[in-house]
């Protein structure tokens, strides 16, 4: 006869309605801690039906849109254009992500399929609407023949598959896709290239084996960020946060580390202002020179008062509207740190803190992309925005006034709602943000830094955890752990415009989401605030550390790495046409496009922008 105890303990153990066999109703959140249910494998069979299902939904509902990749040809041109043979091939290209929404191409539409963990939300955004490398690319595949009608629909009928996927607006010199192409046409190459955007290049091809894939035989990848020498100067020792580095060097007892790791610079400010900021404000009148003396230098500077370095939150392939308005509550109710530099914080059960919402979603910079990246320019002087009407006015004939497109609900403009003029010291300001902007681009890195600057980075070499350095990664995730191979600074920066750059080049094995440019900004946080080198050491473990994106203006991959498969085909005797996969016969052409279309773009928008 079944006892109380044993009766308790099978309606426990008995499935719920949907459940898969014993126990599972255990697995709701309802019945266990955070840090429990984060350790639970996720039901990936789960996961696919409910995709199929929202699939068939937006079918019935007439939301099947034709994303702005593929073509549609009549049931006529398809019959007549017959079918042709392909082959497995792997395609060079290099392009200039600058105005594309990242490389990767993928449908519009959300599902919301959540999981239990605030900051772990499934969400599926697949954007058809946007352009993308691959996009161009596939469409110009389609145009040039190289891709059948058939299946110019659809990437995945010719198993199309990149090697590498870079956010919005990263370069790549190098980078392979591989895909079963149509190659009797010997022109086919430059057939493609002319459908294509001066910004994007294919190199060539090679055929390949018949299960070859780009993305699962790369064995690992080449980055190089290009980043201006000044991002490694200190903060201003009489702005907020130099001297808040200075009480926090005296709390640690590390004043003496403090000031020898800052020494070769040590001068610079003094220099800058003798030379750049002093002759700006001895132009200005007394009162204006006053206020702008004090709101630079008084104790609790309005010219600090700054929102705190956090991107906003949009709509895009990390965040939904539902994320949005969750992370909004947080970062209205939290404390945020302070601007400048990472700050971190005790982590939650889960591995997650409740101030870290918003930046752990990571969202995307926003269009244009400003300065305080984190990098050193926003700690020292606001953003004094003005719009094309408030500008003060200059010399010249007045320029052609383009009437505005009336609203149809938009009030008249009157003295109530029309934006105030900009006031003597918001003028002042500004200019001598762009004094101080211009006095920072003078700066040289110093033999000694430039040798800090690359200790710093070999800390990132071997496996390390790099949760955070990624979003919505929890520290016990094992695919958080990569493997850096090499993290190298050029031995001699280069001058452009007046302005000194450098070169760091990372050879990984595979890089998360915004990876390289989070590591990128802490390194540049070591060096430039004079932190010891083992707070890197820190970020691997499970604390939850805010690392702001450094922009992806200066980020490109330069080339994938194939050596595996390379010596593998050097082994093969079947007597197949197979080549080497690289990009060495294209050296050439690779250097030129990088110069022309990648450099010096980096170059040019960080002139106009100041990003």
């Amino acid at each position: 006869m079944e006892t109380m105890g044993q009766s308790e303990a099978r309606s426990r153990d008995a499935p719920e309605p949907g459940g898969r066999g014993r126990g599972a109703g255990r697995r709701k959140r309802a019945d266990m801690g955070r840090s429990e249910w984060s350790r639970t494998a996720a039901d990936k069979r789960a996961r696919t039906e409910a995709t199929q299902e929202s699939n068939k939904r937006r079918k019935l509902d007439g939301e099947d849109k034709v994303p702005i990749y593929a073509t549609k040809f009549s049931q006529e041109e398809l019959d007549a254009e017959g079918r042709k043979p392909k082959k497995k091939v792997a395609v060079m290209l290099g392009y200039a992500g600058s105005g594309y929404k990242g490389m990767q191409m993928y449908e519009t539409w959300i599902s919301r399929a959540w999981l239990d963990t605030l900051f772990q939300v499934l969400i599926e955004v697949r954007n058809n609407d946007e352009k993308t490398i691959e996009g161009d690319l596939f469409k110009a595949l389609v145009a040039a023949g190289a891709i059948s009608k058939a299946n110019a629909d659809d990437p995945k009928k010719s198993s199309f598959v990149r090697c590498a996927r870079t956010d919005r607006g990263v370069h790549a010199a190098g980078n392979i896709v591989s895909l079963k192409m149509i190659t009797e046409d010997k022109d086919i190459i430059s057939k493609i290239n002319e459908h294509l955007p001066p910004q994007i290049r294919v190199w060539g091809y090679e055929q390949a084996k018949g299960s070859f894939s780009a993305y699962q035989l790369c064995d690992s990848r080449i980055y190089e960020y290009l980043i201006p020498t000044y991002c490694f100067l200190p903060p201003h020792p009489e702005s907020f946060l130099g001297k808040e580095l200075v009480n926090l060097a005296k709390e640690a007892d590390d004043l003496a580390g403090y000031q020898d790791r800052q020494h070769e610079v040590s001068n610079f400010w003094k220099e800058a202002e003798e030379i750049h900021v002093k002759p700006f404000l001895d132009s200005l009148d007394p009162e204006t020179s006053a206020e702008v003396h004090r709101a630079l230098y008084d104790e609790q500077p309005k010219i600090l008062d700054m929102e705190p370095n956090m991107e906003p939150l949009e709509q895009t392939e990390e965040t939904s509207a539902e994320v949005r308005s969750v992370a909004t509550e947080i970062q209205a109710t939290v404390e945020v740190p302070a601007v400048g530099a990472a700050t971190k914080q005790p982590a939650t059960e889960g591995g997650f803190r409740s101030a870290g919402g918003p930046q752990a979603l990571d969202a995307p910079d926003p269009e244009p992309s400003r300065p305080d990246s984190g990098l050193g320019l926003s700690d020292e002087l606001p953003k004094v925005t003005q719009s094309p009407q408030e500008e003060p006015p200059t010399e010249g004939p007045p320029k052609e006034e383009i009437p505005k497109k009336e609203h149809p609900n938009e009030e008249p403009p009157t003295e109530s709602n029309q934006r105030p003029q900009p006031t003597a010291l918001e003028i002042a300001l500004k200019q001598l943000r762009n004094t101080i902007i211009a006095a920072k681009k003078t700066y040289r890195i110093h033999p000694t830094r430039l040798a800090r600057v690359q200790s710093v980075l070999n800390n990132y070499t071997g496996t390390h955890n790099f949760h955070n350095y990624t979003i919505a990664k929890l520290p016990r995730d094992p695919s958080a752990k990569r493997v850096i191979k090499t993290f190298t600074a050029g031995p001699a920066p280069i001058l452009i415009n007046n302005t000194e750059w450098l070169s760091l080049k990372v050879h990984g094995q595979s890089f998360m989401m915004h990876q390289i440019r989070k590591m990128v900004t802490m390194a540049a946080f070591i060096v430039r605030c004079g932190c010891p080198e083992e707070r890197m050491q820190e970020s691997y473990g499970h604390e939850k550390l805010t690392v702001p994106k450094a922009p992806s203006l200066g980020l490109l991959l330069e080339r994938p790495v194939f050596d595996t498969y390379n010596r593998d085909l050097a082994r093969d005797t079947s007597g197949l046409e197979r080549g080497k996969i690289g990009f060495e016969k294209y050296e050439k052409e690779v250097q030129e496009f990088k110069q022309r279309e990648i450099y010096e773009r980096i170059f040019r928008e960080e002139e106009r922008d100041d990003t």
